[in-house]
């Protein structure tokens, strides 16, 4: 008797599949906050070189004799070419002759100047600490912040390589506790480290754990849920990352300290662990029969189906037994990576794309925690789109459609003008927004061509690349230096490209899912030849 069967006699959409929702999509709520939580512990306060006359004992006196802090400002740092002060640059000598010049005078554009050589002021009005006031990664340190979200995603996309195989190899469950475990250890390690290079070898730990997380979260879902209802309830999973961006918003806005924001959101770890099943499916395919059917007794007693515990040891050991199973992990080798480097490449385009905008939201708008209030909100309506044109397009179509459209956004936004920032901001969200729809049909679809017998392992392969592409997406915005609108025409046109290519990739709408090798091979055999059997007809 195959799976499918199995589960429909336990069942495959009642309590247990409810509880399970529950209890996998709410850590997924806090995962997200760890995705983009340097876009708050990371913000880059305005800044500007300490100064003796302001931020010594001297100042005081200043004041007293009538000069206030603007004045004192005025003459210690110069202004830039927008008649602001400059963040990086002060006079060598105070300009006491600037507070006689009136307005209509040049500036001392002659003075010499020097850099920050005794460090910086930053501005707490809206964050009374980052790691960036915290360790001065502001001028000719600036690179420190996109490098750290670049150790982040490499940590995930290492994450990713380790955690498929060893899911596939000991199972969903035991992957997964060990990294509730880990992120929770790590990320409230990480709001107490005194350097900077702690903090990224502990974000690159709390990034491994994310990709486990990620991974074996959503197999789970797929494995204990029938095929009709495979992409409502991914939908609802991608929907836990929408909620998770208007959490960490929420979140950020009420606590303003970095090290309290980053253990408010590592804590809760600790209790995730508490509870889960181990996929059954995995565990009779493997050829753990005793366990597998213990597994879904438990299902079933949950499902109010106890009546069936007898005839189901019967059907599972004489329908599903190790011998018709265990064969197929031994030639995994025969499903060869020709088979799966078109399938997973639509995800180095979407890591590369989504992370690259959304880990940059000061450049969007002043008032970060409106714009990413706006990107959770844009998404939950893109990810129930998703979810609709999948039943009704099919995977195929939405996933290609939902890229080019992401890609035609951001695109859009290379030719508006700066002044325009609500306009620039509405279709950064909507980018996004659909960035997020192809993630949504990506799960689904990535689940659905893989065999379970492989499943991890692809998934797995699927987010290294998708991390490759995170990991490049925030260093592209280093190109900005050269030409403010660079970063833009890259991350639109490498959705828009990758949109394309997804156009080749086979059809899985209504398919059941695939548990051995043979299965896919012949569920990839069927759909080149049904094509000619209906011409020859």
């Amino acid at each position: 008797m195959a799976f499918a069967e199995l589960l429909e006699q336990v069942g495959s959409l009642g309590r247990f599949q409810i509880f399970q929702i529950v209890s996998l999509v709410i850590p997924i709520m806090c995962l997200t906050t760890h995705n983009l939580l340097e876009n708050f512990t990371a913000a880059i306060p305005p800044h500007r070189c300490w100064v003796p006359l302001l931020d010594n004992a001297s100042a005081s006196a200043l004041v007293a004799r009538g000069l206030g802090p603007d004045a004192l400002l005025r003459v210690s740092i110069p202004l830039d070419k927008h008649q602001k002060p400059e963040s990086c640059r002060r006079f060598l000598h105070p300009q006491w002759q600037l507070l006689e010049l009136n307005e209509s005078a040049p500036n001392a554009s002659g003075a010499g100047t020097e850099p920050c050589l005794d460090g910086w002021v930053y501005d707490r009005s809206d964050f009374t600490s980052t790691i960036v006031s915290k360790w001065d990664m502001v001028c000719d340190w600036q690179f420190l912040k996109p490098m750290a979200q670049s150790i982040y995603m490499a940590g995930i996309m290492t994450g990713a390589v380790i955690c498929g195989p060893v899911s596939d190899r000991f199972g969903r469950r035991l992957v997964l506790s060990w990294c509730y475990l880990q992120m929770a250890i790590s990320g409230t390690c990480c709001a107490a480290v005194p350097n900077f290079s702690l903090y990224c070898c502990l974000r690159f730990l709390s990034a491994f754990a994310v990709a486990g997380i990620m991974m074996n979260t959503g197999t789970l879902l797929m494995e204990w849920t029938k095929t009709q209802a495979r992409a409502r309830v991914m939908t609802i999973n991608a929907l836990g990352f929408s909620f998770g961006q208007a959490l960490l918003s929420g979140i950020a806005y009420a606590i303003r300290d970095w090290c309290i924001l980053q253990l408010a959101v590592s804590l809760p770890f600790f209790l995730f662990f508490l509870w889960l099943a181990e996929s059954a499916r995995w565990l009779i395919i493997t050829g753990k029969m005793d366990r597998g059917l213990h597994e879904l007794k438990k299902v079933a007693r949950m499902n109010g189906k106890k009546d069936i515990r007898d005839t189901l040891t019967i059907e599972v050991r004489s329908g599903a037994g190790p011998m018709s199973w265990t064969s197929f992990p031994v030639r995994a080798a025969a499903w060869g990576p020709h088979r799966s480097r078109g399938r997973l490449s639509p995800q180095v385009c979407l890591g590369f794309t989504f992370y690259g905008l959304a880990l940059d939201l000061q450049s969007l708008l002043s008032d970060i925690f409106l714009v990413q209030v706006l990107f959770g909100a844009i998404d939950m309506p893109n990810k129930m789109g998703a979810f609709f044109a999948m039943n009704r397009l099919g995977r195929r179509l939405t996933q290609a459609g939902s890229l080019i459209l992401a890609g035609l956004c951001i695109l859009a936004n290379t030719m508006v003008p700066q002044e325009l920032q609500t306009l620039r901001t509405t279709l950064a969200v909507l980018g996004i927004g659909f960035v997020g729809s192809a993630f949504t049909c990506l799960v689904v679809y990535c689940s659905e061509l893989f065999p379970t017998v492989l499943r991890m392992t692809a998934v797995g392969g699927g987010q290294t690349t998708a991390r490759l592409g995170s990991i490049l997406g925030p260093l592209v915005r280093l190109l900005g230096q050269f030409n403010p609108l660079l970063p833009l025409i890259i991350y639109g046109a490498v959705p828009v490209v990758s949109g394309l290519a997804a156009l080749l990739l086979p059809e899985t709408l209504n398919l059941p899912l695939p548990d051995t090798i043979q299965d896919k091979k012949k569920e990839d055999d069927d759909v080149i030849v049904l094509p000619s059997r209906m011409e020859a007809s």
